[in-house]
């Protein structure tokens, strides 16, 4: 499986924003994710970083 798990880096912590991410959009400051169980989630950010090897997917606010 190649999901990963998508959190937003908060005063230095990690905290979970949505597991098993299959697609993730980024547009003009705008973050779209969809995991394998269809649900959706938007957020106002950027990526900050992606290790597909972990699995991980930091991002963090505007």
């Amino acid at each position: 499986m190649c999901e990963a798990a998508a959190y937003l880096l908060k005063d230095g912590q990690e905290e979970l924003l949505l597991e098993s991410v299959d697609l993730l959009e980024s547009s003009n400051g705008e973050i779209k994710m969809v995991n394998i169980f269809g649900e959706r989630k938007e957020f106002r950010g950027k990526i900050r970083s992606l290790s597909l090897v972990d699995h991980k997917i930091i991002l963090e606010p505007l």
